[in-house]
């Protein structure tokens, strides 16, 4: 079996007979669930240095990185000699690798019963659902509760043990064994009353436990809370479980026991017909669970993640049937709109376009022309924000340079576009537009373009009945009309989204609503008028299904203020919080404020160019505030370069999220700095 390593709790190794073994101090610890979360990539030595002190490293550092590799070596592999080279914990390039399968790691074997769970039925998934839940000894890394590297992973896992909880609950209910499940929905919805599935779920087993009064309690409560604490609108979800409880059915989730005419009757009734009549690794099969997670996905939070957690294990199984055409349609059928542009698994998104772009190539040019742009459109969007980048960002000081992965997707969006036309086929369109909009962030200052690109996609699925694509048409206009300060316009692109998503129960859109009005409200009444708004959006965004919408948002809203002012965060007015994947942007301005001039021109000497995304113009921003203050004259004329080609817009406004105001003012601040420099030399 070998060593196997645990992440579900404290960072922890055991040997081939299940036996503790001795890590050492907690930094070697530290080391080691650094390099676990890395998957089997290599992490540089700079980057664990960075990741271990995240204030200034001491010196020394490097070496004392490498002293906590070599004790972890010799734990790790106890009776390896001397002279032969380590095979777990390996050094590769700039950094260390360490080399552990899925299945030696505990967090992994806990996604794979994940998923067996979720495609099990009921009778046999509570078992695994168990199997899955009995992996956890505590908080994920709970050994570092504050290291900013550890966040992401431990946010994932949670996400996942908490849809794991309630997979449990409802097989248990799904089996007549509801009672048992009411004990641990009731610590479930008092610990993450935001999820809606929970409360559900409790009132449904409540109910089928014969306390139907209890049930509808559960049910006002959430609203209560939901409501009146969290500040979020009842989704639903909430108003079908209650109708369905008063109209007494036994089960809020399936179809009613009389076997009415419902739809929810009719979808039990299709579902178990489905499992009996088609094969379990049938043709047939994968292509509707493609279907089904298409769909899935623009229900809410949980299905969202639902379908993002499942898509790649479809994709492969259909890889795997080595039927080309199958495994083209497959990939190209999640035509799920998608609108913000930091993809929310950088490495699955990664995957994807090399999936898509390989079974483009081989089906050749004789390739039906639909199937083919629809392949391309996947390449397009999942290329979002530079997630197929093969490598670091360019340096941010550096002269702009071609960079081949953007000019891939590029070309790929431009395509499907050109063949979505050709067809006249309007859902394929709307697909490729979403690629197009994608991809229209070559530079700074592009407002203007995906405004237009907003227009002709709400034209299009207004005119022939794609709501969600109405939908994310109508947020494309909302973000590029606030960039370009057009708030009026903005406004009622909002009101038509809040209408449509309720109409269409597409719940996610609100986060998105939600965000612009604390943006709006900030524009015009000010910082201090906008925080509770900001407030709010946080909380409905930190368990929204949409990790790159959600982690590092906190930071860049706590700099709203101090953006839009001109001066440094300092402490005492600026709270520290995650920058999660801005850090590299938002670290070297922090450094300043805290007056640490070296480190701060030390992390502009390596610190890479802003993605090309919707936050991009922001992030130039906070480089150009940083560099003006330490006098870092490179970043400082990048960053005046790229800025001035958005010099009528308004910094960050085009994210829909927040706004550090005019780039005039920035570039003016700019180029008053750099005149400082001329005249210094």
């Amino acid at each position: 079996m070998g060593v196997q390593f645990g992440l579900l709790g404290p960072v922890a190794a055991w040997d081939d007979e299940g036996t503790p073994m001795p890590l050492g101090a907690p930094r070697h610890r530290e080391v080691l669930g650094r390099l676990l979360v890395a998957r089997n990539h290599v992490v540089p030595v700079d980057r664990l240095v960075a990741d271990l002190w995240v204030d200034e490293p001491p010196k020394g550092a490097i070496g004392a990185v490498r002293t906590f590799v070599a004790a972890l070596r010799r734990a790790l592999e106890p009776g390896r000699p001397a002279n032969r080279p380590p095979s777990l914990l390996v050094t590769q390039g700039p950094g260390y690798v360490l080399r552990a399968s899925r299945d030696a790691v505990d967090a992994g074997r806990f996604e794979e019963a994940v998923a067996r769970a979720g495609a099990a039925a009921p009778h046999g998934a509570a078992a695994v659902w168990n199997e899955a839940l009995a992996l956890w000894r505590g908080p994920a890394l709970a050994d570092f509760p504050r290291a900013r590297w550890a966040a992401p992973e431990r946010a994932r896992l949670e996400s996942l043990r908490l849809r794991a909880v309630e997979g449990r609950a409802d097989a248990l209910i799904a089996t007549r064994a509801a009672r048992e499940a009411v004990p641990d929905l009731e610590s479930h919805v008092t610990a993450h009353p935001w999820r809606e599935d929970g409360w559900v779920l409790l009132a449904t087993a409540l109910d089928r436990s014969g306390r139907r009064g209890d049930a509808l309690a559960v049910l006002r409560r959430a609203r209560e809370t939901l409501a009146d604490e969290l500040g979020m609108d009842p989704g639903p979800a909430l108003a079908r479980a209650e109708e369905r409880i008063l109209k007494g059915a036994t089960d809020a989730r399936t179809a009613d026991p009389a076997g009415s005419g419902t739809a929810d009757g009719v979808w039990g009734r299709a579902a178990a017909a489905w499992e009996r009549s088609v094969p379990a690794r049938s043709r047939a099969r994968l292509h509707a669970t493609a279907g089904l997670l298409r769909e899935l996905a623009v229900t809410g939070a949980e299905g969202l993640m639902e379908a993002g957690e499942h898509r790649g294990a479809v994709v492969a199984a259909a890889g795997a049937t080595g039927d080309a055409d199958l495994a083209a349609r497959v990939i190209g059928s999640y035509d799920v709109p998608a609108v913000w542009t930091r993809a929310d698994d950088p490495g699955e998104a990664a995957t994807l376009v090399r999936a898509a772009a390989r079974s483009a190539a081989e089906l050749g040019p004789d390739a039906p022309p639909a199937l083919r742009a629809r392949l391309l459109s996947v390449v397009a969007v999942e290329s979002r924000g530079d997630a197929a980048a093969d490598g670091p960002l360019p340096f941010a000081g550096a002269e702009p340079a071609a960079e081949p992965w953007r000019t891939r997707a590029e070309r790929s969006a431009e395509e499907a576009v050109r063949l979505a036309r050709a067809l006249g086929d309007p859902a394929l369109l709307a697909f490729a537009l979403n690629g197009a909009f994608m991809q229209a962030f070559g530079s700074c200052g592009l407002a203007a373009r995906r405004a237009a690109l907003g227009d002709e996609l709400t034209t299009l699925a207004a005119g022939h009945g794609l709501p969600s694509h109405e939908i994310l048409g109508r947020l494309v206009r909302l973000q590029a009309l606030g960039a370009l300060g057009r708030l009026t316009a903005a406004d009622e692109e909002a009101d038509a989204v809040d209408s449509l998503a309720h109409r269409h129960e597409r719940p996610l859109a609100r986060v998105f609503t939600s965000w612009y009005r604390s943006l709006r409200t900030c524009e015009t009444d000010g910082w201090e008028a906008a925080r509770p708004l900001y407030a709010r959006a946080l909380a409905a965004t930190a368990d929204c299904g949409m990790p790159g919408l959600a982690h590092g948002a906190p930071a860049l809203v706590g700099l709203v203020p101090v953006m839009r002012g001109d001066d440094l965060p300092r402490s005492g007015t600026f709270e520290p919080v995650d920058p999660g994947a801005y850090e590299p942007w938002v670290r070297p301005l922090l450094l300043a404020g805290e007056g640490e001039t070296e480190q701060a021109r030390r992390a502009l000497d390596s610190v890479p160019r802003p993605p090309h995304d919707l936050l991009q113009e922001a992030l130039w921003c906070l480089l150009a505030r940083a560099a003006s203050a330490v006098g870092h004259e490179g970043v400082l004329r990048r960053s005046r370069d790229e800025l001035a080609r958005a010099a009528g817009e308004y910094a960050g406004a085009g994210s829909g999220l927040i706004s550090f105001g005019p780039v005039e003012r920035h570039l003016r601040a700019a180029e008053s700095a750099l005149r400082g420099l001329d005249g210094r030399g």
